[in-house]
């Protein structure tokens, strides 16, 4: 089958990210928030476009739900673009495309539809080739519902990349071979580019010897995969969300903002050596 996210495009093609990990409370939703605030904040023109039911990337950014609203539900079904879909979030060069409830049906109705696995690829080429200047950006942040459903395999489909936040707990690495299998299903089957950006270890706490341990074993089995920077245990990140702010603006000098700022640098330092090589 075709790549649908490689048309023609007169705008440089942003670089697609899915956020994942199948499993739910690794701080995947944190981190495409605040990875995606601290890209925009060094020059970057960022879109999260949040897939997962529960919207939380969309209220984490401000962006509330409101009666009638077109969302990613709209767009995978057809009856919206993506241009039409994204809203401002309030923080310069970072938009979003946001999540309703809608979206827990998807799966059902995406079953009988054609191309139902590369809708959110389709949106975006689409999107793309629009070539507006207020829609056009360098990197699309795709947030995953902690499944490994219909609605990520649309955005393993669409990515160039998969980034995966990695709780630092006793069983990380069993579920790190499930999505390894599944990305490797994906890249064989629908998305031949599909990569591993790198993995995140989120919620590390250098008190705890489990975190430790964790992640050298995650790093003895994945090497430079797995980011240098780390991300804290940190009460200002987990406060953030319920004032409707990344935590990089809730607190931009805390030890959590100082982290996600540094993994958008060396984000940004792996895809130049990507582009380079």
């Amino acid at each position: 089958m075709s790549d649908p996210t490689h048309g023609a495009s007169l705008a440089p093609a942003p670089r697609i990210l899915a956020v994942a990990n199948q499993k739910g409370g690794v701080g995947k939703t944190t981190t495409a928030i605040n990875l995606g605030t601290a890209l925009a904040a060094v020059g970057e023109r960022v879109l999260i476009i949040d897939l997962d039911p529960q919207g939380n990337a969309s209220t984490g950014l401000g962006v509330h739900r409101r009666p009638g609203q077109k969302s990613t539900y709209h767009v995978l079904m057809g009856e919206a673009s993506l241009r039409n879909v994204i809203v401002d979030s309030g923080i310069p060069r970072l938009h979003c495309a946001p999540s309703t409830m809608d979206l827990l049906g998807a799966e059902l109705e995406l079953a009988s539809i054609d191309r139902k696995t590369y809708r959110l690829a389709d949106a975006i080429a689409l999107l793309c080739r629009e070539n507006d200047p207020e829609r056009s950006y360098s990197y699309i942040l795709v947030d995953c519902p902690p499944s490994l459903n219909l609605l990520t395999i649309n955005s393993l489909s669409a990515a160039d990349a998969i980034l995966v936040p990695l709780q630092c707990e006793f069983f990380a690495l069993e579920g790190l071979s499930q999505l390894i299998k599944t990305v490797e299903r994906v890249r064989a089957n629908l998305n031949p580019r599909l990569t591993i950006q790198g993995v995140v270890l989120t919620m590390f706490d250098r008190r705890n010897n489990l975190s430790e341990q964790v992640a050298e074993d995650v790093r003895s089995v994945l090497g430079d995969k797995v980011y240098q920077t780390v991300i804290p245990r940190n009460v200002r990140i987990s406060e953030a969300p319920s004032h409707g702010k990344p935590v990089l603006l809730y607190d931009n000098a805390c030890v959590g903002s100082q982290a996600y700022i540094r993994l958008a640098s060396e984000i940004i330092r792996r895809e130049r050596e990507l582009r380079v090589a």
